[in-house]
């Protein structure tokens, strides 16, 4: 080992006078030769754990990275700190990576990183065998190590191999580090690469300047408009959404608004990829709408918010995710809007793969450990904290559910009444036809299934459907119910329904706040109503209001929306009116229209009420 300790290096090359943490421990351990698996939170000081072991020992620090831009930034940074260091990955040209490996041989570099790919060829092997015997090899690094776990949030299959480093290089000290990791994902890296031996450190999870907060989905865009106007209006951030469409929609929406916003996502081309990823990390105030493409390794210090408008899929992804924010250790928010329809929507992902059936079971438990973080009434802190396997007292006081304590109420008559509802339709049914069921609305597909005629039909009135989708909302989010994806998102009982149908166990639920109220444009309006009623298009009165639109529009010549825009005729979906008084009170029916085309859609309403317009319906629109 070099003489400089570890002291004199973090104090004379990286500017500190002290280690935070385990970071001393960790150094001092490696740099006598032992092995190491680390554990600690985005932002913790991870890099200086084997950089400064790298320093103090004598040959060159091999870091197994894989993310070609994180290899990028480090080496910049370290040769600013005037370090010998390079990377060897699929972005250098032939003649670069050559001299790269030349300087390796000659034994000019104290840090290399590369990817797994390049390191498990066998001439990169057969290379570093010679360098042992040149120059030495003072350490393995192997950076973000969960993804050597199938249970990890970020499994890559060339990870599994990285146990041959262990059995060609024993002698060579090895350092593990992740930011998150589960108790199963830490078993196996433990397994996979033999670091049975190894010297644990787990650091603390807890990020106590990032304030969680959980907001339900109502018109996200208008949410997260708000947040940023309110909160962060010049601020750098992070804006994660699950596809790749909504990126660009989501992106060019917020800077239609007036922030500098840009979008990420595996689809771009590479080159705008880091086009938008340099003006992130080196601008200020740039706002990065990304899929989880983007984020594993950005050093970017000063995001001040992390903002979901989907569902992430686990509580490590979420954790990582937020951990983005605030790595300065200043005040930093974690937002993220969500409902149930994200909730079906992520299991529909996950179990769509061609994954073993084991690791979607895995993955579904995950995600119902992020559903129960998502309707908790505790500390948020303390949620994520427990998850992960370390205590936390509560009462944070930076979480929504600390600083706004949470109104509960006694929903176990509620509770029995939803899922007796579930039992008594066949447990087949999505949340909307079990609400009109619960509330007493004979709807065609009411109708159509003789659920009127059921001892739960109309037992609901009580509640508004709005607290109904809570209550389903919050029951599946508690293990209640399974959403049943092969069923096209139907709905049924899990076990621990059985004790609340039985009167053995009470069920409290969260009381959601109600929306704010504002004054908005018909537009917005409109907007709104088409979020409300997504699933519009799978109703067959909606096919024959659009074909009676049709009909008429077709006999004066006009465009169909000339007779009534989509956000009227949605509205007559949901108020489903039966006199010509009641259809005046619609939204864009005025007194002319209602003249002129009240009657012929109120013998539609009829016609329905009636089934009359079943068999006519599709050979019309379709016409």
């Amino acid at each position: 080992m070099k003489p400089d300790s570890a002291h004199q290096i973090l104090s004379d090359t990286f500017g500190y006078s002290a280690f935070r943490g385990a970071q001393q421990a960790i150094v001092e351990h490696v740099g006598k030769g032992g092995d190491a698996l680390v554990l600690m939170p985005t932002g913790g000081g991870k890099s200086l754990c084997y950089q400064i072991p790298a320093l103090m020992r004598d040959g060159v620090g091999i870091v197994v990275s894989p993310l070609i831009a994180l290899m990028q930034d480090q080496v910049d940074a370290l040769k600013q700190l005037g370090v010998s260091a390079a990377f060897l990955n699929s972005s250098l040209d032939a003649d670069t990576a050559r001299e790269v490996s030349r300087q390796l041989m000659r034994g000019e570099l104290k840090l290399l990183y590369v990817a797994p790919e390049r390191l498990m060829t066998e001439g990169f092997l057969n290379l570093l065998e010679r360098i042992r015997q040149v120059g030495g090899i003072g350490l393995f690094a192997i950076d973000e190590a969960h993804c050597v776990s199938q249970w990890g949030h970020d499994f890559r299959p060339e990870y599994r191999a990285l146990t041959v480093l262990h059995e060609r290089f024993p002698d060579v000290p090895r350092i593990a580090l992740t930011a998150t990791a589960d108790a199963p994902t830490r078993r196996e890296i433990i397994e996979r690469l033999a670091l049975e031996q190894a010297q644990q450190f787990v650091s603390s999870f807890d990020r106590p300047n990032i304030q969680y907060r959980v907001a339900l989905k109502n018109n996200a865009r208008q949410q997260l408009q708000t947040f940023l106007e309110t909160e962060h209006p010049d601020d750098a951030g992070i804006v994660y959404c699950l596809s790749r469409k909504k990126v660009e929609e989501t992106a060019a929406w917020i800077k239609e608004k007036g922030w500098d916003a840009l979008p990420y996502h595996a689809g771009l081309d590479a080159a705008v990829r880091n086009k938008n990823q340099k003006r992130f990390l080196r601008e200020e105030g740039v706002i990065m709408v990304a899929t989880v493409a983007f984020g594993m390794g950005i050093d970017k210090p000063n995001v001040r918010f992390v903002a979901h408008l989907d569902l992430p899929k686990s509580m490590e992804g979420y954790y990582q995710e937020t951990g983005r924010a605030g790595r300065d250790g200043l005040p930093a928010n974690a937002w993220m809007a969500y409902g149930l329809g994200d909730v079906v929507s992520m299991r529909q992902m996950l179990l769509s793969g061609d994954a073993p059936e084991e690791r979607k079971r895995v993955e579904l438990q995950k995600l119902d450990a992020l559903l129960g973080f998502c309707e908790s009434t505790a500390c948020r802190h303390q949620t994520i904290l427990r998850y992960f396997g370390e205590e936390h007292p509560g009462d944070c006081g930076q979480c929504d559910n600390c600083l706004t304590p949470v109104d509960t109420w006694n929903a176990t008559q509620a509770a029995q009444m939803a899922l007796s509802c579930i039992y008594r339709t066949g447990q087949r049914f999505g949340v909307a036809h079990l609400i009109d069921v619960l509330l007493g609305k004979a709807t065609p597909k009411v109708e159509q299934f003789h659920h009127q005629q059921l001892s739960t039909f109309g037992i609901g009135k009580e509640l508004a459907q709005q607290q109904w989708s809570s209550v389903y909302r919050q029951l599946t989010a508690g293990g209640f119910i399974e959403v049943d994806i092969e069923g096209y998102g139907g709905l049924r009982l899990a076990e621990a329904a059985r004790p609340v149908l039985r009167g053995e166990q009470e069920v409290w639920l969260r009381r959601d706040a109600e929306p704010a109220k504002r004054t908005s444009s018909k537009a917005e309006r409109g907007s709104r109503l088409r979020e409300a009623f997504a699933g519009a298009n799978e109703d067959p009165l909606w096919q024959a209001l659009k074909s009676k639109r049709m009909e008429l529009a077709r006999e004066q010549g006009v465009p169909p929306y000339v007779i009534f825009h989509d956000s009227t005729l949605l509205e007559i979906l949901n108020q489903r009116p039966q006199t010509l008084d009641a259809m005046g009170r619609i939204s864009g029916i005025g007194q002319a229209k209602l003249s002129k085309y009240g009657d012929a859609f109120l013998q539609v309403m009829e016609d329905a009420a009636n089934g009359r317009w079943r068999s006519q319906t599709l050979k019309q629109v379709n016409r």
